[in-house]
């Protein structure tokens, strides 16, 4: 495990963040248990001459105190979110899961009013400097995984260190492909949906920002989506787990949402601002060591065979013009074995439960 967990400071600190001499990275965590990441990159980090500095948190304290956050507090949060975005070069998220609930008793106005406060040096941080978020294996994520501690330990490794160079190259076409495409139709178990990406750029995830990774996106254009989309893997947000969402559209808007546990619970998402029933988010995932879902978000939008449909912001780099406090990635499986489905570009078929059928694309299926 030891060297898997240096191969992945290789690939963070060379790779992902390409740090150079005298830069400084800031490394934030959630928990003591992932310090023997923490304490291979400082030794990555160093040895390449820059500069780390460590941030410690705990998931408990820090949810009580955002439950008791103050407006005073926000301002000192805003103060040290803008103190970092000019003093860093680079950055570098470790989340930890210890249990799926924390966060459930934040107030929805205080997560707004922090989402708020901290956009302007948030979007400094996304769009101007360099960064990368992982989730280190935990307990609790074997747990959500169905698999035993050791075995998703060694899993996590596996995945999070694939050959994102190789995919770099394999994913070309199919940026160039999006990138010519005005119409696209997903069509899956109760799931109809038509859309127009036309003019928009497709961005490729290869290992810079997220780890695990492998997925390409784009946004559609803002109000093109008309139909229905029923999503087949666990929704999590903010401490809630909603399944067997579908969700309704009519020129860009969500007219109808659907789950199987509090539609009005899952409605209130939707209505936090105007952008939040639209979509700024369409992506297709292929790591190819990724295959069931977790209802861990930065594994199962990597899903080989998956695309994930975002309500909320757009990104910067493929702006549509949605803007909104939420980013909810929402995971539809099209492999065989979760029903199938169809992905068209222009009439084409691209993508058939879960398999790229076109030649230039087939390497994606990674067989």
């Amino acid at each position: 495990m030891v060297d898997k967990i240096n191969e992945l400071s290789r690939t963070l600190v060379h790779y992902s963040l390409r740090l150079q001499k005298d830069e400084k990275v800031l490394i934030k965590t959630e928990s003591i248990e992932t310090k023997p990441l923490i304490k291979s990159l400082i030794k990555e980090i160093t040895n390449a001459g820059a500069v780390p500095m460590v941030r410690y948190t705990d998931l408990d304290t820090e949810d009580l105190l955002m439950e008791r956050t103050s407006n005073e507090r926000i301002q000192l949060l805003k103060v040290q979110n803008e103190f970092d975005v000019d003093h860093f070069d680079a950055f570098i998220g470790i989340h930890y899961i210890e249990n799926d609930y924390n966060g459930i008793r934040i107030p929805s106005d205080t997560r707004r009013k922090v989402g708020e406060a901290l956009e302007k040096s948030n979007d400094i941080r996304i769009n101007d400097r360099r960064w990368v978020l992982l989730n280190y294996p935990s307990p609790t994520a074997a747990h959500k995984a169905g698999m035993p501690t050791e075995e998703f330990f060694h899993f996590s490794f596996d995945v999070m260190t694939v050959d994102y160079q190789q995919m770099l190259r394999l994913i070309e076409p199919l940026k160039n492909l999006m990138e010519k495409t005005d119409r696209v139709r997903i069509v899956s178990p109760n799931t109809d949906l038509t859309f127009s990406i036309k003019g928009m750029p497709a961005i490729p995830c290869c290992g810079e920002f997220n780890i695990p990774d492998g997925e390409i996106y784009t946004a559609p254009i803002k109000t093109s989506v008309n139909g229905t989309i029923t999503y087949n893997t666990p929704c999590p947000y903010h401490g809630n787990v909603y399944t067997g969402v579908s969700l309704t559209f009519k020129d860009g808007k969500i007219v109808q949402a659907t789950c199987n546990e509090d539609n009005e619970a899952l409605n209130h998402i939707f209505d936090t601002d105007d952008g939040a029933r639209y979509i700024g988010e369409f992506a297709l995932g292929f790591n190819p060591k990724i295959l069931e879902p977790m209802g861990d978000i930065l594994y199962d939008e990597k899903i080989l065979g998956s695309i994930h449909f975002t309500p909320g912001r757009a990104y910067e780099n493929a702006n549509n013009g949605n803007t909104s406090s939420i980013h909810w990635d929402m995971v539809l499986i099209q492999r065989e074995e979760y029903g199938g489905g169809e992905i068209y570009f222009d009439e084409t078929l691209v993508r058939k439960d879960g398999k790229f059928v076109l030649p230039e694309l087939e390497p994606l299926n990674f067989k």
